[in-house]
């Protein structure tokens, strides 16, 4: 009888383990294109006016990102190259350095173009940045652009 017992409760121990382990440690997945939607309904003259990317090979157009390292992503610029760049990019990616290093390129470029002609232009886009978390990496140069990197934070995390 005692081993009965000592069996039948290493089983439950056992199964309480394995039960225990499963799916409260699996991270959920983002959808990213959710999360401008939220940015949308928060700031939407953020977004207003911007053209929504929606093919892998945009990203790699506009960011030289190889389609092959975009997991999911989504994004909205201005194609409008006479008005200002305004860019909210997310990419969910295996390769968050390379990904990272080819936003920030774009970065770095819209701060000198602003840098030789628009001051109020500069500030808002140094507001902005490249930042990564959990697997995505994202791009943002937009009106209250402190904000929304916050909020997309939050919503990787």
């Amino acid at each position: 009888m005692k081993r009965i017992f000592a069996v039948a409760l290493i089983m439950i121990m056992a199964i309480s383990v394995f039960v225990g382990c499963s799916s409260d440690n699996e991270v959920a997945e983002v959808n990213p294109s959710d999360i401008i939607s939220q940015i949308n309904e928060k700031y939407p003259d953020a977004v207003k006016g911007l053209t929504e990317l929606k093919e892998k090979s945009d990203l790699n157009r506009y960011y030289e990102i190889d389609e092959k390292d975009i997991d999911g992503f989504a994004a909205v610029i201005n194609t409008d190259s006479s008005k200002a760049a305004l860019e909210i990019v997310i990419v969910k990616t295996d390769n968050v350095e390379d990904v990272k290093q080819k936003l920030n390129i774009r970065y770095q470029a819209i701060i000198s173009q602003y840098a030789s002609y628009s001051a109020e232009q500069l500030k808002m886009a140094k507001e902005g940045g490249v930042e990564s978390t959990d697997g995505y990496v994202y791009l943002v140069v937009a009106e209250n652009a402190k904000d929304i990197m916050s909020l997309i934070s939050e919503s990787l995390s």
